[in-house]
């Protein structure tokens, strides 16, 4: 009662019963009259389900209110998956960053790193890695179209109404068709020959495209690969993947448990960040500024 309550709660393989273990929690902590209630997440489940695609829902802005209604009244939270998530909330939320520990990383563990060049796998993570070359005053180089058509249309009624023209509606009424977009064969702008390619992004998951970027980079005459990203959920078959491909170092967080896939791929190295987390909730629990973890962060960061 009258007390301010942290709870800690990471994400593992089973994100649906974390998301009803952090609610049940928030909601009897509410019950029992808590004065604040502050969730540390340092990985937030969903984020990459914060835009309508087609026809479905927004997961993550559901899941917002599903916490404001539980009971929680701040959140300390680690790279987004997009910025714009924080105002889904009606409460204050604390989007760490861990690209200081990453940058380290780089600077201690990568042996001639001056030689790197920092690639974005695609044009959409493109702010992020020139975020990291700025920092490390390297060159950028950025992956441009695809193999294959990522996005596939299963047939389970998304472009409803049918293509048919119905003749019995309106027939005067003939709205313009969008063209579908075609992606040009994946093509790399910037060179990378002779380089270490460090190729920098928030979240891994599926590997596929990592391991098909490091495939095309090699071919480029990159000598070197490294994959660092905040979040590595490594699901499915993502060490073995790992182990077989071009990619010689895969740098993660622990925002995300991980170690049975460490176990499975050697290539996976782990960079610590519960100190900023505990530094947050430090500032929080004494009423400090939380302004200092935020030093040098821009606005595009």
């Amino acid at each position: 009662r009258g007390q301010t309550i942290f709870i800690i709660q990471t994400i593992p393989r089973d994100v649906n019963t974390a998301i009803m273990e952090l609610l049940i929690m928030a909601y009897a902590l509410k019950t029992s009259c808590a004065k604040n209630i502050i969730g540390v997440i340092p990985y937030f489940p969903y984020s990459k389900q914060c835009k309508m695609r087609k026809r479905g829902s927004i997961v993550c802005k559901l899941l917002a209110s599903m916490l404001a209604k539980a009971g929680l009244t701040h959140i300390i939270t680690m790279d987004l998956h997009q910025k714009e998530i924080q105002g889904f909330f009606t409460f204050p939320v604390d989007n760490l960053r861990a690209s200081p520990f990453l940058v380290q990383y780089i600077q201690e563990e990568i042996p001639d790193y001056r030689n790197a060049i920092i690639v974005a796998k695609s044009p959409s993570a493109a702010k992020r890695a020139q975020s990291f070359a700025e920092r490390l005053r390297l060159g950028l180089a950025v992956m441009h179209g695809e193999a294959q058509c990522s996005e596939s249309d299963m047939a389970d009624g998304r472009h409803s109404p049918p293509c048919v023209r119905n003749t019995f509606g309106h027939p005067g009424l003939e709205l313009p068709l969008m063209m579908a977009k075609e992606k040009p064969p994946i093509t790399v702008v910037g060179d990378v020959g002779g380089r270490i390619a460090i190729i920098v992004d928030d979240i891994i998951d599926d590997v596929e495209d990592f391991v098909a970027t490091a495939e095309i980079l090699k071919e480029r005459g990159a000598y070197k690969i490294y994959v660092m990203a905040t979040h590595g959920l490594l699901s499915a078959d993502a060490p073995r993947l790992i182990e077989e491909s071009a990619i010689d170092e895969v740098v993660v967080t622990n925002t995300v448990p991980h170690e049975v896939q460490k176990l499975q791929c050697p290539k996976i190295k782990t960079v610590d960040v519960s100190m900023i987390l505990a530094e947050a909730i430090r500032r929080i629990h004494n009423g400090e500024s939380m302004a200092y973890l935020f030093r040098n962060i821009t606005v595009d960061d």
